[in-house]
């Protein structure tokens, strides 16, 4: 590799790094700010709530990894533009094919992050988080039903337990006073019982043994024994701003995503979650392979600005990028709706730009492309000189 190559390859990797390190920041920041009730509400501490952050970031790496590698390719190929670096190198004989295998390769490498990204780190990020998210809430509501003391703090609900275990959870004498049904109030009674977290469901879930279950609707009473029973309560209802919910598709791991016999009883029951799962499953594709893709699309234009200051070449390629990120979250609602197939839904954006770039290539190449940066110069120089 020759020294244009590896310098290249420094500077893509530096501009990367810095880019991806920034956005990253601002995305957690902002996440943080959406997460503040959880936060509070389960007291968490710097050490809980660094692993919970960091159990998050290989969601948001995976969409950041396209852009932070479209900044590190722009920004460098804008610098060497704009202090006409590369007019040196084609006066020394360099084409632009000839410095197209740095920016290549490290589109490559970024985009085998993405996929190492997708494959693995996503689902583990996520799931850790939710595991992460039901042990510290369900610890917490074992502190908040106090033994002998009847609680109030979810809405429509009494809790009563005679004694609690807060290690295991474990609960004796236990009444449950349920006024969620809007025509119908359950009083339940145990001798014993149990308190744990549902993850599949993102939910807290009292279960009861051995009790008595007495409905009280349209002024009729009715009793009804049970060997278990389970009273389920949403996180949301506990602790402000802790709705997990079920397992979502972008939680799955790679082998549930292709685990087909469950796809077709969920295409049975559930037709939007399967469409949903069908589009994860391009999404974790698609990403990656954007990093690619964009790298080919910002080269040509990077070229064609010339004198374009780096401020605002970062403002021009988040805009471009905005662009590219609506297109496919148009496809992904498209292909959530069933209103148009994933597969294309997905890939054309990437497909578009590809070839859109490609083009942009072979004119740039042949000194085709516009200096727009120059033109836009020009053209107001121009009309000052009217003006005078």
């Amino acid at each position: 590799m020759n020294l244009l190559q590896r310098r290249l390859l420094l500077e893509h990797a530096k501009t990367f790094f810095l880019a991806a390190a920034v956005l990253l920041l601002f995305i957690l920041m902002g996440r943080a700010l959406q997460l503040r009730d959880m936060l509070l509400g389960l007291e968490l501490g710097v050490l809980d709530t660094l692993r919970l952050f960091g159990y998050l970031s290989p969601f948001f790496l995976l969409i950041i990894c396209p852009v932070a590698c479209m900044l590190a390719v722009f920004l460098t190929f804008l610098r060497m533009s704009t202090d006409r670096e590369l007019v040196a190198l084609k006066a020394g004989g360099v084409s632009l094919y000839q410095m197209l295998p740095a920016p290549l390769i490290f589109s490559c490498l970024c985009m085998l992050f993405g996929f190492w990204i997708s494959f693995y780190l996503q689902a583990w990020g996520m799931g850790n988080f939710r595991a992460e998210v039901l042990s510290i809430a369900s610890s917490s509501a074992r502190v908040v039903v106090q033994p002998g003391v009847f609680n109030k703090d979810v809405p429509n609900m009494v809790l009563f337990a005679r004694k609690v275990d807060p290690a295991s959870g474990t609960m004796a004498g236990v009444l449950v006073e349920d006024r969620r049904s809007p025509d119908a109030t359950m009083t339940i009674l145990a001798p014993e019982g149990n308190l744990d977290a549902d993850y599949e469901h993102g939910e807290i879930v009292f279960l009861l043994k051995n009790g008595k279950c007495y409905t009280e609707k349209n002024h009729a009473l009715s009793i009804m024994a049970f060997g278990e029973y389970a009273v389920r309560l949403d996180f949301d209802s506990l602790f402000k701003g802790v709705d997990l919910g079920p397992v979502k598709p972008k939680e799955y791991t790679w082998e549930r995503l292709y685990d087909y016999d469950f796809q077709k009883k969920l295409a049975e029951n559930n037709p939007r979650m399967a469409r949903k799962i069908d589009v994860e499953r391009h999404k974790r594709f698609v990403f990656p392979v954007a990093c690619l893709v964009l790298c080919v699309f910002v080269i040509p234009i990077a070229t064609s600005f010339q004198g374009l200051r780096q401020q605002t070449g970062v403002l021009l390629a988040l805009l471009l990028f905005l662009f590219y990120y609506s297109l496919l979250m148009a496809g992904i609602s498209l292909g959530e709706s069933g209103d148009l197939s994933p597969f294309i839904g997905l890939w054309l954006p990437n497909v578009l730009f590809f070839v859109l770039g490609v083009y942009g290539m072979s004119l740039a190449a042949r000194e085709r492309m516009p200096h727009v940066a120059e033109l836009w110069s020009q053209r107001r120089k121009k009309k000052e000189e009217e003006r005078i």
